[in-house]
């Protein structure tokens, strides 16, 4: 166990970080708000980049609305919309106090949202590209995207996973099959892309925005981990 003092973003507060494991992504936690390394990272990227938060149109796409920094956006920015994919539930339909979404079919209109965030999302679409597009369309000129996936292919290109067959049946193109815990399933959410550095060239294909990829290592922040680069998608201001 390895535990240290320091200041967490996600709660605004002077905490302890303790680490429960060697896998610090997921078991290195803030004690006062349980948010892990990623969670501090983002809300770390979203202070220093977009200071004025509390008064931006944000949508973040599954949240874990109890911790870290989904938590504390819902607290304090009052435009902040959270939405899940539910399938049996029609497209902006409330759930929970929850909006129901598919990023690759957003039902918002052109320009609705400041900002979009999305954590550890990317890696389980079957159609990424049309997501960003997605997101790309639904931003305001001088918006952005800020998400985490994990980086897993580093240098190497990135690799499928899985994909839909015509009959929407799900092809494996990797065996094992991997599956991430889920927010709303207790079945997981399938791994259908490890994403490389080339993320952001896949990116600008897809709906022609430039991303910035950003880490943070900082033991006094609770930020330090594998797979913890926060990156950012802008959209520009003047067309």
């Amino acid at each position: 166990m390895f535990r240290n003092k320091g200041y967490c973003y996600c709660c605004a507060s002077t905490v302890e970080f303790v680490a429960t494991s060697d896998w610090w992504r997921d078991d290195y936690r803030c004690t006062n708000c349980d948010s892990i390394p990623r969670e501090r990272a983002v809300m770390y990227c979203i202070e220093k980049f977009f200071p004025q938060w509390r008064d931006l149109t944000i949508h973040e796409s599954s949240p874990v609305l109890g911790r870290g920094a989904s938590r504390r956006l819902k607290n304090e920015a009052p435009g902040y919309v959270p939405s899940h994919y539910y399938p049996s539930v029609a497209a902006g339909e409330i759930v929970n106090g929850v909006r129901r979404e598919d990023l690759e079919n957003l039902s918002f209109e052109d320009e609705s949202f400041d900002l979009h965030l999305t954590q550890d999302v990317f890696e389980h679409l079957f159609n990424p590209a049309a997501a960003f597009r997605e997101i790309a369309r639904t931003l305001r000129p001088g918006g952005a995207h800020v998400f985490t996936t994990p980086l897993v292919r580093k240098n190497e290109p990135t690799r499928f996973c899985a994909h839909l067959a015509r009959d929407g049946t799900v092809v494996h193109l990797i065996e094992p099959p991997e599956y991430h815990r889920d927010p709303i399933s207790s079945e997981g959410s399938l791994v259908t892309v490890n994403w490389g550095y080339d993320i952001a060239d896949y990116i600008f294909k897809a709906c022609r925005l430039f991303t910035k990829l950003v880490f943070v290592d900082n033991i006094e922040l609770g930020i330090r981990a594998e797979y913890i680069d926060v990156l950012l998608t802008y959209k520009p201001s003047v067309r």
